[in-house]
């Protein structure tokens, strides 16, 4: 999904589909401030990728959280982040072909699990006195 909260000033071209993804255990604060008249800022959780339109000159700031602060820890020039767009032949659903190219394999593996009796009796170890 592109960013559309806040889009870019009309005087902006050239905007490119772009996307980071936060591969550390910290939350990260994703902020562009190299153009001008434009706010982009997300968070950005462990894990979490994050797919946003950008000019192509952007600049991502990658701030990572620390204990009360936020430490700038990189720069990303957007170009690098940039994504291929897929064709519009990938999304064809009227194709005589009846194949789905974006479903190839199965997103959820088959949980295997054990039929039976899974619990056990709470065994109660005696204490022996001490004389």
């Amino acid at each position: 999904m592109a960013q559309i909260l806040d889009p870019l000033p009309p005087e902006q071209s050239g905007k490119i589909l772009c996307c980071y993804i936060n591969a550390t255990s910290k939350i990260q604060i994703a902020r562009i401030s190299n153009i001008p008249n434009w706010y982009f800022e997300r968070v950005v959780f462990p894990g979490q990728r994050l797919v946003f339109e950008a000019p192509r000159k952007a600049q991502l700031e990658i701030h990572t959280g620390m204990m009360a602060s936020a430490i700038l820890s990189d720069k990303i020039p957007c170009d690098r982040l940039m994504l291929d767009e897929p064709s519009v032949y990938e999304f064809d659903t009227d194709s005589s072909d009846e194949k789905d190219l974006i479903n190839t394999r199965s997103i959820v593996q088959q949980i295997n699990t054990k039929i039976g009796d899974t619990t056990k009796p709470l065994q109660i170890v005696g204490l022996a006195s001490v004389d």
